[in-house]
């Protein structure tokens, strides 16, 4: 018994999904948690029973929502980067950790976090770009294909690469 792994330490642990959103949304209310979480069922229309059927389906925003409770809500520290790697009803709560009082929150913080968020992603986004080039769909196919029909490639070329619809064939060079 003192190899299995003590779970109930965690304040997820035998908590429903709809006990969840019931404590979150009477302390903070929906807008407070759609300014945080970025989650629409807080924001068109909401209402428990429609939030709990979308998360229910929903494995991120699930976790999201569940790791906001963890770390807002009940207001432990957060997690080692083990930890934080699994999802927060898997997390182990080390013994001397024990949940404190919500975070007061207030949509002024969250239009903060939220640009603070959007630069985080934004460097990212280009940090990653400049390793990996264009991801998006024709990015770097269609720059290729660019390339080949600028740079003056022999007419005898041009024309295999051609098809009937007028289409070009950027295989056709490899074909020969």
């Amino acid at each position: 018994m003192s190899d299995e792994i003590n779970y109930k330490n965690n304040p997820l642990h035998g908590l429903s999904l709809k006990n969840l959103l019931t404590e979150m949304v009477n302390h903070y209310g929906f807008d407070i948690l759609f300014a945080y979480l970025n989650i629409n069922c807080f924001k068109t229309n909401p209402s428990i029973e429609s939030s709990v059927k979308f998360l229910k389906k929903t494995d991120w925003a699930r976790e999201k929502v569940e790791a906001f409770y963890l770390y807002q809500f009940k207001n432990l520290p957060n997690p080692s980067s083990e930890q934080f790697s699994v999802p927060p009803r898997d997390r182990i709560v080390p013994e001397g950790q024990v949940a404190g009082e919500p975070a007061e929150l207030s949509l002024e913080d969250a239009e903060q976090v939220r640009e603070k968020q959007a630069k985080k992603t934004a460097a990212y986004r280009s940090k990653a770009g400049k390793q990996y080039g264009p991801k998006r769909a024709g990015g770097y196919f269609k720059s290729r294909v660019n390339e080949r029909q600028s740079s003056g490639s022999s007419s005898s070329s041009s024309s295999s690469s051609s098809s009937e619809g007028g289409r070009v064939d950027p295989w056709a060079n490899s074909r020969k």
